[in-house]
């Protein structure tokens, strides 16, 4: 039986909604450590793989939505108006239907994003998790976080785990209906661990990462192994996070992520994010290393490159990486 996406919003949402105040929600992008590349269900995003992230501290998405003065839908994105025929207030709008299932609620809808848009950064990320927060305050639904991640995960995959700060599971479920594939805190502190974002470039990408793991899967023949491997590599970068295992840690989290790449870039024709600029970070990150210092890097769908280090290693970072912006994503908001 196939299973809609609007169902999923309807078994959870009153038949009629109403507007209860104006709503104003931040939730924080984040990058995965064991990444998510692959769906079983393409309208559920359902992953084939379940996946775990560290949260970006301040970097994410702020959402307000107030009523609509004039009574037509309004978009803003950092300050501008947006055209409601452009594909991102396109793809917001048709989000918030899902919602409203045709009820006459306009809705002015403001986003303030600290992170570049479409620049491999997961904007999209926490910009569905914050929207899906403002929606469930705007119309006092109060539902759980647990379901407010299953909503999000229909947005876009990742926004699944952009509900919390710090280590995030997102697990990948059994049941076809996607009930039971939504994202979970994993209670860890970690103050010492780091986070550097090395912005290769700002602008966007050529191919969505939603379009690149849909041709990755259907063409790359290395791709067949990625499933089970990524679902392992979860599981052993969770247990090195539960051991606060920093050499695990990194070591897997790196490995995945090349891993992920290495399947796009055998796709036919292959797909590759990575510029030569971000293949000499890679470079200087294993020099790094040899040198005895532990830095590891991780790369989503993107040119853009992520360290992962910890506080100790932070003044090296600096010096080899001087244009690197380091997050504290344990430090107090």
């Amino acid at each position: 039986m196939t299973i809609s996406a609007q169902s999923i919003f309807d078994g959870l949402l009153p038949e009629r909604l109403s507007f209860r105040s104006e709503a104003d929600y931040f939730a924080p992008s984040n990058i995965a450590l064991s990444k998510y590349w692959g769906k079983r269900d393409k309208e559920l995003n359902l992953p084939l793989n379940s996946s775990l992230s560290i949260s970006l501290h301040k970097w994410g998405s702020q959402t307000k939505i107030s009523v609509a003065a004039d009574g037509r839908d309004q978009v803003r994105l950092n300050g501008e108006a947006v055209d409601l025929e452009q594909p991102f207030a396109r793809k917001l709008i048709a989000f918030v239907d899902r919602f409203r299932r045709g009820q006459n609620l306009p809705l002015n809808i403001q986003t303030f994003n600290s992170i570049p848009t479409a620049a491999g950064l997961a904007s999209s990320a926490s910009g569905f998790a914050a929207l899906t927060g403002a929606l469930d305050q705007a119309f006092g639904l109060g539902l759980p976080k647990d379901k407010l991640s299953m909503l999000a995960r229909i947005g876009s995959g990742s926004a699944s785990r952009s509900f919390w700060h710090g280590f995030v599971q997102w697990d990948r479920g059994q049941l076809t209906d996607g009930r039971d594939s939504f994202a979970r805190h994993i209670d860890v502190q970690w103050p010492e661990f780091r986070i550097a974002i090395i912005n290769v470039t700002s602008k966007p990408k050529s191919v969505s990462s939603r379009d690149g793991m849909n041709h990755t899967v259907a063409t790359s023949p290395l791709y067949k192994v990625w499933p089970e491997q990524a679902e392992r590599d979860c599981a052993d970068i969770g247990a090195a996070v539960q051991d606060k295992d920093f050499s695990k840690l990194g070591t897997l989290a790196e490995a995945n992520a090349l891993a992920m790449h290495a399947t796009m870039m055998a796709a036919r024709p292959g797909l590759q994010y990575l510029l030569p600029e971000s293949f000499t970070i890679l470079e200087k990150v294993r020099e790094l290393r040899a040198d005895g210092h532990e830095v590891y890097a991780t790369m989503d769908a993107g040119p853009n490159v992520k360290l992962i280090f910890l506080q100790s290693s932070e003044d090296d970072v600096n010096a080899n990486f001087p244009q690197a912006q380091i997050i504290e994503p344990f430090a107090a908001l």
